[in-house]
């Protein structure tokens, strides 16, 4: 009885030292996963709606989810640009107007964290879409990308054909933009825009929403963004 206790004590010193191992080597991987979003149509009320894709705690691996669809708009520069060349970058999106006398100066703001934040890496990009097309020219965007130090190569505002940007809006990030009451005397108040940045992967899945005029969420945008990378590298 005595040596098969010794032995027995034996192997769990023994087992000791590959236990760790595991312990110490699955510790140091993040295993905090980003969803995947995909349009749903409500049934009561017909809308479209964004649903997040998950079973048993994991996301299926067979499910064609949703990608942000194709546009063609111009920057604060002058230039086309075209929703392919965003593709195989990490997109940080969202919908703003340079008259704008409250929200968007709050996401403005928490979009430059982002900004600086990945400065210097070239997978990240972030695009702002101007809800107010006639009003955001070329010379409007590039003003407002003066007053916050908007860098094009990492930051793009764009502007062009209001139609194309408001169904974008609604059938490609899932989110509200659209006109009001182009006569009413509160800026605000003339158009309806979200306060979301939508988060998009290099294959242009939806993979989160944040408050944009909320620093604790950006953090996590930000985090969010970090954990996306890294699961590139893997």
């Amino acid at each position: 009885m005595k040596n098969l206790k010794q032995a027995g004590i034996l192997l769990i010193l023994l087992a000791l030292p590959a236990l760790l191992f595991l312990f110490l080597r699955n510790s140091g991987k993040n295993h905090y996963s980003i969803g995947r979003y995909y349009p749903v149509i409500d049934s009561t009320s017909g809308q479209v709606k964004v649903g997040k894709q998950t079973i048993k705690g994991k996301e299926s691996i067979d499910t064609l989810f949703h990608t942000v669809p194709e546009f063609e708009l111009t920057n604060q520069d002058g230039k086309q640009v075209k929703g392919a060349s965003l593709k195989g970058k990490v997109v940080v999106a969202d919908f703003f107007f340079t008259r704008c006398p409250g929200m968007c100066k709050k996401m403005s703001s928490q979009m430059t964290r982002v900004q600086e934040r990945f400065q210097n890496n070239p997978e990240i990009q972030i695009v702002s879409f101007s809800v107010d097309p006639e009003n955001d020219t070329v010379p409007a965007l590039r003003n407002y990308a003066d007053m916050y130090d908007i860098k094009t190569e990492k930051w793009q505002l764009l502007t062009g054909d209001k139609p194309q940007i408001y169904h974008l809006a609604k059938y490609g990030y899932f989110v509200t933009a659209k006109e009001n009451d182009p006569t009413a005397q509160n800026l605000e108040d003339q158009f309806v825009h979200t306060d979301k940045f939508v988060l998009v992967d290099k294959g242009g899945v939806i993979r989160g929403y944040y408050n944009g005029t909320n620093r604790k969420d950006v953090d996590r945008l930000i985090t969010e963004i970090d954990i996306l990378l890294q699961e590139y590298e893997q």
